[in-house]
């Protein structure tokens, strides 16, 4: 499918380097966008842009979507040209935002209806990974459709993996985004309380990275704390969004209720800030 035409909708900081690797691979790419000063470095790639999503779906045979939320997502579709007033047939829509598997499931069965195809399929993975086409991606939806876009999506991701039907990709990073607001969480805990033992947090990040609770997450955040570098790779508004839609969906471990809490506090301040600005809240005595 190396010549498969793409559309894509959501120029945020993840839309525009994934975009822009479809781009690369020799796709020809159409984007739509509701701020069009986004769309400047990727038509300077190559891409063309469109004036609204109905029209982009009458003119290209898969669509990429990675906006903020349901309301945006129920907006995409169903407003006015939106992308179901369209009445196209045959086309395939990949959902990589991070929303709810309700809207995915509802969104789905009115593509069917139409005769069109729905993924849903976040990622995850910040800016850098983007870039580097080293996303992990999840899929729900029906496996054949996911087989055909694989070569697609192997373009945006180190692995792309297919885990069930419509909603289920929406689980699985609610699932992942969750262990995400653990490890931030805990992270910023453990060095609060090093710090306040006497412990220099450059040592304490150290032996962290040194030992087997080391990671790739531990590091660049470590560093970030440790420069007092909040500016957002992934804002910390976004992770308080997903773990309100992972209680809607019946998140009430004793850890999951203590981190769902904390970042819906949290935003509230420090909303804008990096999703490791929860140091900030955790040190706030």
């Amino acid at each position: 499918m190396s010549m498969t035409t793409i559309g894509w909708i959501g120029l945020g900081k993840m839309g525009i380097p994934m975009s822009g690797n479809l781009i690369k691979a020799g796709h020809p790419v159409t984007v739509y966008n509701r701020t069009k000063a986004k769309d400047a470095s990727l038509t300077a790639q190559g891409a063309t842009t469109i004036d609204s999503p109905s029209a982009l779906l009458q003119k290209v045979e898969v669509v990429f979507i990675m906006v903020s939320d349901d309301e945006a997502i129920r907006q995409l579709f169903t407003g006015g040209q939106g992308l179901l007033s369209a009445k196209a047939t045959g086309k395939i829509l990949i959902n990589m935002s991070t929303v709810s598997s309700a809207i995915s499931k509802e969104m789905a069965a009115l593509c069917k209806q139409q005769g069109n195809d729905y993924l849903d399929a976040p990622v995850s993975g910040s800016v850098r990974q983007a870039e580097e086409g080293q996303l992990v991606i999840m899929a729900g939806g029906e496996k054949k459709v996911f087989e055909m876009v694989l070569p697609i999506l192997e373009r945006l991701g180190k692995l792309a993996l297919f885990v069930g039907d419509h909603g289920a990709g929406n689980m699985a990073k609610l699932a992942i985004n969750t262990l995400l607001g653990f490890h931030a969480q805990g992270l910023a805990e453990a060095a609060v309380f090093a710090r306040k033992h006497g412990i220099a947090l450059k040592d304490f990040f150290t032996l962290v990275n040194n030992s087997a609770l080391g990671n790739v997450f531990a590091k660049i955040k470590g560093d970030a704390i440790l420069q007092g570098n909040y500016q957002a790779a992934f804002a910390l508004k976004h992770i308080a969004k997903d773990l309100r839609l992972a209680n809607k969906e019946g998140l009430d471990t004793p850890l999951g209720e203590v981190v769902y809490t904390s970042f819906q506090q949290a935003e509230v301040t420090l909303g804008e800030e990096d999703i490791i600005a929860i140091m900030k809240y955790v040190d706030r005595d």
